[in-house]
């Protein structure tokens, strides 16, 4: 084994790790991002459901 290797190595992994965290930092961001839009759309569609219900249950009975 000859001197670069020593070098090469554990240089390959630091580079390595350093482009793993990076590229895992931002797929986590988005990951935590597209939950909350999705919680956020559940709520939305929840209370939308919840003034339908309200708003049937008040509409006056059209009896000819």
């Amino acid at each position: 084994m000859t001197g670069e290797h020593v070098l090469f190595i554990p240089g390959v992994l630091m580079v390595g790790m350093f482009l793993g965290f990076i590229l895992g930092t931002r797929a986590a961001r988005n990951q935590f991002e597209l939950a909350q839009k999705r919680a956020a759309e559940r709520e939305t569609a929840r209370e939308a459901r919840k003034a339908k219900a309200v708003m049937a249950k008040t509409k006056p009975e059209d009896d000819p």
